[in-house]
Protein backbone atom coordinates (compact mmCIF):
# COMPACT_ATOMS: atom_id res chain seq x y z
CA UNK A 1 0.00 0.00 0.00
CA UNK A 2 1.22 3.45 -0.68
CA UNK A 3 2.14 5.92 2.03
CA UNK A 4 -0.43 8.94 2.76
CA UNK A 5 0.43 12.04 3.44
CA UNK A 6 0.66 13.00 7.15
CA UNK A 7 3.71 14.18 9.87
CA UNK A 8 6.68 11.58 10.68
CA UNK A 9 6.23 10.21 13.84
CA UNK A 10 10.15 11.59 15.10
CA UNK A 11 10.60 9.01 18.04
CA UNK A 12 10.15 5.81 16.86
CA UNK A 13 12.79 5.37 14.51
CA UNK A 14 10.50 4.69 11.74
CA UNK A 15 10.69 7.29 8.93
CA UNK A 16 7.72 6.55 6.90
CA UNK A 17 4.46 8.79 7.00
CA UNK A 18 1.55 8.09 9.10
CA UNK A 19 -1.22 6.75 7.36
CA UNK A 20 -5.11 6.84 7.78
CA UNK A 21 -7.32 3.73 6.90
CA UNK A 22 -11.20 3.86 6.64
CA UNK A 23 -13.60 0.62 7.08
CA UNK A 24 -15.68 0.10 4.45
CA UNK A 25 -18.67 -1.02 6.48
CA UNK A 26 -19.31 1.97 8.93
CA UNK A 27 -16.59 5.08 8.19
CA UNK A 28 -14.91 4.52 11.21
CA UNK A 29 -10.89 5.77 10.16
CA UNK A 30 -7.97 4.89 11.77
CA UNK A 31 -5.15 6.81 12.61
CA UNK A 32 -1.86 4.70 12.55
CA UNK A 33 -0.50 7.81 14.82
CA UNK A 34 -3.29 7.78 17.71
CA UNK A 35 -3.82 3.81 17.45
CA UNK A 36 -6.78 2.35 19.15
CA UNK A 37 -6.09 2.40 23.05
CA UNK A 38 -9.13 1.16 23.78
CA UNK A 39 -9.34 -1.78 21.40
CA UNK A 40 -5.49 -2.96 22.09
CA UNK A 41 -3.82 -0.96 20.16
CA UNK A 42 -0.84 1.87 21.02
CA UNK A 43 -0.25 5.20 19.32
CA UNK A 44 1.87 4.60 16.46
CA UNK A 45 0.77 0.88 15.65
CA UNK A 46 1.21 0.44 11.93
CA UNK A 47 -1.87 -0.96 10.16
CA UNK A 48 0.75 -3.63 8.91
CA UNK A 49 1.15 -4.41 12.58
CA UNK A 50 -2.70 -4.83 13.73
CA UNK A 51 -3.30 -8.70 14.91
CA UNK A 52 -5.83 -10.39 12.73
CA UNK A 53 -8.19 -10.43 15.52
CA UNK A 54 -8.89 -7.11 15.57
CA UNK A 55 -12.09 -5.67 15.37
CA UNK A 56 -13.17 -2.21 13.79
CA UNK A 57 -14.46 -0.41 17.17
CA UNK A 58 -17.54 0.93 15.75
CA UNK A 59 -18.96 -2.60 13.77
CA UNK A 60 -17.04 -5.19 14.59
CA UNK A 61 -15.49 -5.89 11.12
CA UNK A 62 -11.86 -7.33 10.79
CA UNK A 63 -8.67 -5.41 9.20
CA UNK A 64 -9.15 -6.80 6.33
CA UNK A 65 -12.18 -4.47 5.86
CA UNK A 66 -10.12 -1.48 5.87
CA UNK A 67 -8.77 0.40 2.45
CA UNK A 68 -6.29 3.51 2.54
CA UNK A 69 -7.59 7.21 3.12
CA UNK A 70 -6.73 10.26 2.18
CA UNK A 71 -7.89 13.16 4.63
CA UNK A 72 -8.92 16.59 2.73
CA UNK A 73 -5.93 18.83 2.37
CA UNK A 74 -5.02 20.32 5.74
CA UNK A 75 -6.60 23.85 6.15
CA UNK A 76 -9.51 23.29 3.92
CA UNK A 77 -12.61 24.90 5.20
CA UNK A 78 -15.94 23.64 4.01
CA UNK A 79 -16.30 26.41 2.45
CA UNK A 80 -13.65 25.75 0.28
CA UNK A 81 -14.78 22.00 -0.12
CA UNK A 82 -18.26 22.95 -1.61
CA UNK A 83 -16.58 25.52 -3.57
CA UNK A 84 -14.25 22.55 -5.21
CA UNK A 85 -17.19 19.62 -5.27
CA UNK A 86 -19.33 22.18 -7.03
CA UNK A 87 -17.03 22.49 -9.89
CA UNK A 88 -16.74 18.83 -10.37
CA UNK A 89 -19.59 18.60 -12.81
CA UNK A 90 -22.08 15.47 -11.95
CA UNK A 91 -22.95 12.97 -14.50
CA UNK A 92 -25.81 14.09 -16.83
CA UNK A 93 -28.70 11.34 -17.98
CA UNK A 94 -28.59 11.37 -21.20
CA UNK A 95 -31.97 11.61 -23.70
CA UNK A 96 -33.74 8.69 -22.74
CA UNK A 97 -31.80 7.48 -19.74
CA UNK A 98 -33.34 8.85 -16.46
CA UNK A 99 -30.58 7.16 -13.82
CA UNK A 100 -30.55 6.65 -10.23
CA UNK A 101 -32.00 8.10 -7.56
CA UNK A 102 -30.89 7.80 -4.09
CA UNK A 103 -33.34 8.97 -0.73
CA UNK A 104 -31.20 9.33 2.07
CA UNK A 105 -27.76 10.95 2.61
CA UNK A 106 -26.11 8.75 5.30
CA UNK A 107 -23.87 5.94 5.22
CA UNK A 108 -26.14 3.43 3.09
CA UNK A 109 -27.00 6.01 0.88
CA UNK A 110 -23.33 7.21 -0.12
CA UNK A 111 -22.54 3.12 0.26
CA UNK A 112 -24.83 2.21 -2.83
CA UNK A 113 -23.52 5.56 -4.93
CA UNK A 114 -20.42 4.53 -4.42
CA UNK A 115 -20.69 1.03 -5.49
CA UNK A 116 -22.90 2.04 -8.63
CA UNK A 117 -19.70 4.78 -9.44
CA UNK A 118 -17.38 1.36 -9.15
CA UNK A 119 -19.42 -0.77 -11.79
CA UNK A 120 -20.62 2.56 -13.98
CA UNK A 121 -18.37 5.61 -14.88
CA UNK A 122 -21.53 6.90 -16.67
CA UNK A 123 -24.32 6.19 -14.65
CA UNK A 124 -26.28 9.28 -13.94
CA UNK A 125 -27.03 9.07 -9.86
CA UNK A 126 -29.24 11.66 -8.33
CA UNK A 127 -28.75 11.72 -4.16
CA UNK A 128 -31.30 13.41 -1.77
CA UNK A 129 -30.56 14.36 1.29
CA UNK A 130 -32.87 15.94 4.31
CA UNK A 131 -29.92 17.36 5.70
CA UNK A 132 -26.09 18.40 4.28
CA UNK A 133 -25.17 14.97 3.52
CA UNK A 134 -21.79 15.01 5.02
CA UNK A 135 -20.56 11.37 5.98
CA UNK A 136 -19.43 10.43 9.33
CA UNK A 137 -19.96 7.42 11.09
CA UNK A 138 -23.02 7.22 13.00
CA UNK A 139 -22.10 5.17 15.56
CA UNK A 140 -19.32 7.42 16.73
CA UNK A 141 -21.95 9.36 18.11
CA UNK A 142 -22.28 7.05 21.01
CA UNK A 143 -18.89 7.63 21.98
CA UNK A 144 -17.62 10.68 21.16
CA UNK A 145 -18.06 12.99 23.83
CA UNK A 146 -15.78 10.69 26.77
CA UNK A 147 -12.89 11.23 23.57
CA UNK A 148 -13.42 15.32 23.51
CA UNK A 149 -14.67 14.83 19.89
CA UNK A 150 -16.12 17.89 17.88
CA UNK A 151 -18.88 17.96 14.94
CA UNK A 152 -15.85 18.61 12.68
CA UNK A 153 -13.24 15.96 14.10
CA UNK A 154 -16.58 13.36 13.32
CA UNK A 155 -16.72 14.46 9.51
CA UNK A 156 -15.02 12.45 7.41
CA UNK A 157 -16.60 13.95 4.43
CA UNK A 158 -18.64 17.17 3.68
CA UNK A 159 -22.09 16.00 1.50
CA UNK A 160 -20.61 18.35 -1.50
CA UNK A 161 -16.90 17.07 -1.89
CA UNK A 162 -18.30 13.72 -1.82
CA UNK A 163 -21.04 14.20 -4.85
CA UNK A 164 -17.97 16.30 -6.04
CA UNK A 165 -15.55 12.92 -5.76
CA UNK A 166 -18.41 10.45 -7.42
CA UNK A 167 -19.71 13.13 -10.04
CA UNK A 168 -23.00 12.48 -8.27
CA UNK A 169 -25.80 15.40 -8.56
CA UNK A 170 -26.56 16.35 -4.97
CA UNK A 171 -29.44 17.32 -3.70
CA UNK A 172 -29.69 18.68 0.36
CA UNK A 173 -32.11 19.45 2.70
CA UNK A 174 -34.73 18.45 0.36
CA UNK A 175 -37.15 15.54 2.05
CA UNK A 176 -39.51 13.03 -0.42
CA UNK A 177 -43.32 13.41 0.09
CA UNK A 178 -43.79 10.64 -2.30
CA UNK A 179 -43.16 8.25 -5.02
CA UNK A 180 -45.45 7.41 -8.14
CA UNK A 181 -44.10 4.64 -8.94
CA UNK A 182 -45.79 3.87 -12.29
CA UNK A 183 -44.40 7.07 -13.81
CA UNK A 184 -41.16 6.49 -11.64
CA UNK A 185 -40.86 10.18 -10.28
CA UNK A 186 -40.43 10.98 -6.41
CA UNK A 187 -41.63 14.26 -5.07
CA UNK A 188 -39.78 16.15 -3.14
CA UNK A 189 -39.65 19.57 -1.14
CA UNK A 190 -37.25 20.92 -3.97
CA UNK A 191 -39.00 19.52 -7.03
CA UNK A 192 -39.31 16.11 -8.17
CA UNK A 193 -37.30 13.53 -10.08
CA UNK A 194 -37.08 10.63 -12.83
CA UNK A 195 -35.21 7.45 -12.31
CA UNK A 196 -35.02 4.38 -13.89
CA UNK A 197 -34.13 3.07 -10.67
CA UNK A 198 -34.81 4.38 -7.14
CA UNK A 199 -32.95 3.12 -3.98
CA UNK A 200 -34.89 3.94 -0.68
CA UNK A 201 -32.29 4.68 2.15
CA UNK A 202 -33.75 7.07 4.32
CA UNK A 203 -33.06 5.44 7.52
CA UNK A 204 -35.31 5.22 10.53
CA UNK A 205 -36.89 7.55 13.09
CA UNK A 206 -36.28 7.45 16.99
CA UNK A 207 -39.24 5.77 19.05
CA UNK A 208 -42.15 8.52 19.82
CA UNK A 209 -43.68 8.36 23.26
CA UNK A 210 -46.40 10.57 24.94
CA UNK A 211 -44.46 9.78 28.33
CA UNK A 212 -41.39 11.35 26.62
CA UNK A 213 -42.04 14.52 25.33
CA UNK A 214 -40.06 15.78 22.41
CA UNK A 215 -39.42 19.49 24.31
CA UNK A 216 -37.72 17.81 27.29
CA UNK A 217 -35.83 14.42 26.04
CA UNK A 218 -33.46 14.57 23.36
CA UNK A 219 -32.77 11.35 20.44
CA UNK A 220 -29.80 11.35 19.15
CA UNK A 221 -29.55 9.90 16.26
CA UNK A 222 -27.79 12.37 14.00
CA UNK A 223 -25.19 14.22 13.75
CA UNK A 224 -26.90 17.69 13.97
CA UNK A 225 -28.78 17.13 17.21
CA UNK A 226 -25.63 15.44 18.70
CA UNK A 227 -24.09 18.32 17.76
CA UNK A 228 -26.74 20.79 20.04
CA UNK A 229 -26.74 18.48 22.91
CA UNK A 230 -22.57 18.73 23.17
CA UNK A 231 -22.98 22.71 23.08
CA UNK A 232 -25.76 22.09 25.89
CA UNK A 233 -22.75 20.16 27.84
CA UNK A 234 -20.21 22.98 27.15
CA UNK A 235 -20.70 24.11 30.24
CA UNK A 236 -19.95 22.08 33.40
CA UNK A 237 -21.04 18.84 34.61
CA UNK A 238 -24.42 17.44 34.40
CA UNK A 239 -26.94 15.18 35.87
CA UNK A 240 -28.14 13.35 32.83
CA UNK A 241 -31.01 10.27 33.01
CA UNK A 242 -30.25 7.69 29.89
CA UNK A 243 -34.10 6.31 29.32
CA UNK A 244 -33.67 3.03 27.31
CA UNK A 245 -30.79 0.42 28.22
CA UNK A 246 -30.54 -1.11 25.11
CA UNK A 247 -26.97 -0.65 22.94
CA UNK A 248 -27.50 2.99 22.47
CA UNK A 249 -28.65 3.87 25.71
CA UNK A 250 -25.74 1.91 27.62
CA UNK A 251 -23.30 3.28 25.16
CA UNK A 252 -24.43 6.91 25.62
CA UNK A 253 -24.33 6.13 29.14
CA UNK A 254 -20.48 4.41 29.47
CA UNK A 255 -19.69 7.63 27.08
CA UNK A 256 -21.26 10.81 29.13
CA UNK A 257 -19.57 9.36 32.53
CA UNK A 258 -16.46 9.40 31.12
CA UNK A 259 -16.89 12.97 30.10
CA UNK A 260 -17.46 14.12 33.59
CA UNK A 261 -21.27 13.76 33.83
CA UNK A 262 -23.61 12.42 36.49
CA UNK A 263 -25.33 9.00 34.62
CA UNK A 264 -28.55 7.16 35.25
CA UNK A 265 -29.98 4.42 33.39
CA UNK A 266 -33.38 3.44 33.36
CA UNK A 267 -35.32 0.67 31.67
CA UNK A 268 -38.39 -1.28 32.00
CA UNK A 269 -36.05 -4.88 31.90
CA UNK A 270 -34.31 -5.65 35.09
CA UNK A 271 -30.83 -5.69 34.06
CA UNK A 272 -29.25 -3.68 30.81
CA UNK A 273 -29.14 -5.13 27.05
CA UNK A 274 -32.15 -7.60 28.10
CA UNK A 275 -32.54 -8.38 24.41
CA UNK A 276 -28.97 -8.78 23.27
CA UNK A 277 -26.93 -10.19 26.08
CA UNK A 278 -26.45 -12.77 28.79
CA UNK A 279 -27.13 -12.38 32.42
CA UNK A 280 -23.51 -12.81 32.82
CA UNK A 281 -22.83 -10.34 30.06
CA UNK A 282 -25.50 -7.73 31.80
CA UNK A 283 -23.97 -8.15 35.21
CA UNK A 284 -20.02 -7.65 33.90
CA UNK A 285 -21.47 -4.10 32.29
CA UNK A 286 -23.12 -3.25 35.78
CA UNK A 287 -19.98 -4.31 37.82
CA UNK A 288 -18.25 -1.59 35.21
CA UNK A 289 -20.72 0.93 36.03
CA UNK A 290 -20.84 0.43 38.92
CA UNK A 291 -17.17 1.35 39.28
CA UNK A 292 -17.88 4.29 36.80
CA UNK A 293 -20.20 5.71 39.23
CA UNK A 294 -23.49 5.23 36.68
CA UNK A 295 -26.51 4.15 38.69
CA UNK A 296 -29.15 1.75 37.17
CA UNK A 297 -32.95 1.76 37.56
CA UNK A 298 -34.36 -1.36 36.81
CA UNK A 299 -37.54 -2.95 36.58
CA UNK A 300 -38.73 1.02 36.12
CA UNK A 301 -41.68 2.42 33.69
CA UNK A 302 -41.65 5.82 32.80
CA UNK A 303 -45.06 7.42 33.51
CA UNK A 304 -43.96 11.47 32.79
CA UNK A 305 -41.08 13.82 32.54
CA UNK A 306 -42.07 17.63 32.95
CA UNK A 307 -39.89 20.31 34.42
CA UNK A 308 -40.17 20.75 38.24
CA UNK A 309 -41.24 24.55 37.51
CA UNK A 310 -44.40 22.65 35.72
CA UNK A 311 -43.65 24.77 32.47
CA UNK A 312 -42.37 22.59 29.68
CA UNK A 313 -39.54 24.68 27.54
CA UNK A 314 -37.89 23.99 24.31
CA UNK A 315 -34.62 22.14 24.64
CA UNK A 316 -33.06 23.39 21.70
CA UNK A 317 -33.21 27.17 22.41
CA UNK A 318 -30.27 27.20 24.78
CA UNK A 319 -28.37 26.08 27.80
CA UNK A 320 -29.82 29.14 30.17
CA UNK A 321 -33.23 27.75 29.48
CA UNK A 322 -31.80 23.79 30.88
CA UNK A 323 -30.25 25.91 34.15
CA UNK A 324 -33.55 27.52 34.59
CA UNK A 325 -35.14 24.23 36.55
CA UNK A 326 -34.22 20.73 36.36
CA UNK A 327 -35.95 17.83 35.17
CA UNK A 328 -38.40 15.55 36.93
CA UNK A 329 -38.73 11.71 35.77
CA UNK A 330 -42.21 10.24 37.62
CA UNK A 331 -41.94 6.20 37.23
CA UNK A 332 -44.73 3.75 38.26
CA UNK A 333 -44.88 2.89 41.83
CA UNK A 334 -44.43 6.79 42.60
CA UNK A 335 -39.97 6.68 42.59
CA UNK A 336 -38.64 9.86 40.92
CA UNK A 337 -35.34 10.86 39.50
CA UNK A 338 -34.44 14.17 38.80
CA UNK A 339 -31.91 15.52 35.93
CA UNK A 340 -30.52 17.91 34.24
CA UNK A 341 -30.49 16.88 30.47
CA UNK A 342 -33.06 13.68 29.81
CA UNK A 343 -31.76 11.24 26.43
CA UNK A 344 -34.50 8.80 25.42
CA UNK A 345 -33.08 5.61 23.92
CA UNK A 346 -35.91 3.52 23.96
CA UNK A 347 -35.34 2.18 19.76
CA UNK A 348 -35.78 3.49 15.92
CA UNK A 349 -39.23 2.89 13.68
CA UNK A 350 -39.38 3.14 10.17
CA UNK A 351 -41.74 5.81 8.90
CA UNK A 352 -44.17 4.03 6.31
CA UNK A 353 -45.58 6.91 4.19
CA UNK A 354 -43.26 7.09 1.38
CA UNK A 355 -42.81 3.47 0.68
CA UNK A 356 -47.05 3.91 1.38
CA UNK A 357 -47.32 5.90 -1.27
CA UNK A 358 -45.03 3.43 -3.64
CA UNK A 359 -47.10 0.42 -2.41
CA UNK A 360 -44.16 -1.01 -1.31
CA UNK A 361 -44.77 -4.19 0.97
CA UNK A 362 -44.29 -3.14 4.55
CA UNK A 363 -44.46 -4.80 8.01
CA UNK A 364 -41.29 -3.73 10.42
CA UNK A 365 -39.81 -1.46 7.72
CA UNK A 366 -39.99 -1.70 3.65
CA UNK A 367 -39.85 -5.70 2.85
CA UNK A 368 -36.61 -6.18 0.54
CA UNK A 369 -35.36 -9.92 -1.09
CA UNK A 370 -32.15 -10.83 1.42
CA UNK A 371 -30.30 -11.16 -1.94
CA UNK A 372 -31.11 -7.86 -3.95
CA UNK A 373 -32.49 -5.67 -1.78
CA UNK A 374 -35.16 -5.23 -4.42
CA UNK A 375 -38.84 -4.31 -2.64
CA UNK A 376 -42.00 -5.39 -3.89
CA UNK A 377 -42.13 -2.60 -6.83
CA UNK A 378 -40.29 -3.26 -9.64
CA UNK A 379 -36.96 -0.61 -9.71
CA UNK A 380 -37.22 -0.07 -6.28
CA UNK A 381 -34.44 -0.76 -3.78
CA UNK A 382 -34.01 -0.29 -0.36
CA UNK A 383 -31.15 -0.69 2.24
CA UNK A 384 -29.69 0.41 5.63
CA UNK A 385 -31.82 1.21 8.91
CA UNK A 386 -35.31 1.55 6.95
CA UNK A 387 -35.25 -2.36 5.44
CA UNK A 388 -36.73 -5.44 6.90
CA UNK A 389 -35.96 -8.91 6.02
CA UNK A 390 -38.06 -11.66 6.77
CA UNK A 391 -40.50 -9.49 8.79
CA UNK A 392 -37.61 -7.92 11.19
CA UNK A 393 -35.96 -4.57 10.97
CA UNK A 394 -32.39 -5.06 9.84
CA UNK A 395 -30.29 -1.92 12.04
CA UNK A 396 -26.99 -2.83 11.54
CA UNK A 397 -24.03 -1.40 10.19
CA UNK A 398 -21.88 -4.40 9.24
CA UNK A 399 -24.27 -5.41 6.17
CA UNK A 400 -24.44 -1.97 4.39
CA UNK A 401 -21.50 -2.30 1.89
CA UNK A 402 -22.92 -5.44 1.16
CA UNK A 403 -26.03 -4.47 0.30
CA UNK A 404 -24.94 -1.61 -1.66
CA UNK A 405 -23.01 -3.67 -3.68
CA UNK A 406 -25.80 -6.23 -4.40
CA UNK A 407 -27.64 -3.14 -5.43
CA UNK A 408 -25.36 -1.86 -7.61
CA UNK A 409 -25.30 -5.19 -9.48
CA UNK A 410 -29.04 -5.78 -9.94
CA UNK A 411 -29.29 -1.78 -11.14
CA UNK A 412 -26.25 -2.17 -13.70
CA UNK A 413 -27.09 -6.06 -14.38
CA UNK A 414 -23.75 -7.26 -13.49
CA UNK A 415 -23.07 -10.61 -11.24
CA UNK A 416 -21.46 -10.14 -7.91
CA UNK A 417 -20.80 -11.79 -5.06
CA UNK A 418 -23.82 -13.88 -3.66
CA UNK A 419 -25.08 -12.05 -0.60
CA UNK A 420 -27.93 -13.41 1.44
CA UNK A 421 -28.59 -11.97 5.51
CA UNK A 422 -26.99 -13.16 8.39
CA UNK A 423 -27.11 -12.37 12.08
CA UNK A 424 -24.36 -9.61 12.21
CA UNK A 425 -21.99 -9.43 15.07
CA UNK A 426 -22.77 -6.43 16.74
CA UNK A 427 -20.29 -4.13 18.73
CA UNK A 428 -21.06 -2.85 22.17
CA UNK A 429 -19.02 0.54 22.19
CA UNK A 430 -18.73 0.80 25.97
CA UNK A 431 -15.33 1.59 27.21
CA UNK A 432 -15.53 0.23 30.62
CA UNK A 433 -17.09 -3.09 29.23
CA UNK A 434 -16.77 -3.78 25.39
CA UNK A 435 -18.32 -6.58 24.13
CA UNK A 436 -19.18 -8.44 20.46
CA UNK A 437 -23.10 -9.56 20.43
CA UNK A 438 -24.93 -11.42 17.62
CA UNK A 439 -28.47 -9.62 17.02
CA UNK A 440 -31.24 -9.43 14.19
CA UNK A 441 -32.97 -6.71 15.62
Amino acid sequence: MSALPSEVFPESGDERPWRKFICRACGFIYDEETGDPDGGLAPGTRYEDIPDDWACPLCGVSKQDFDPYAPPAAGATRSQARSHATALTPRLAPRGRKGVVIVGGGLAGWSVARALRARDPDMPITLIAADSADIYPKPALSLAFGHKKTALDLIASTGPDAAGELAVRLVPHAHAVGIDAQRQRVRTTRGSFEYDALVLAMGARPVAAATLPDDLCWRINALDTWTRLHAALAHGAKRIAVIGAGLVGCELADDLVHAGHAVTVLDPASRPLAAWASPAESQRLLDAWQTLGVRFAGSTTVEAVARSGGSASPLFVGTANLDASHIVIRCAGGATHEADIVIAAIGLATDPRLARSAGLEFDSGIAVDETTLATSVPSIYATGDCVSIHGKPCRFIEPIARQADAIACAIVNQTGEATAHRAPLVRLKTRSSPMTLVGYR
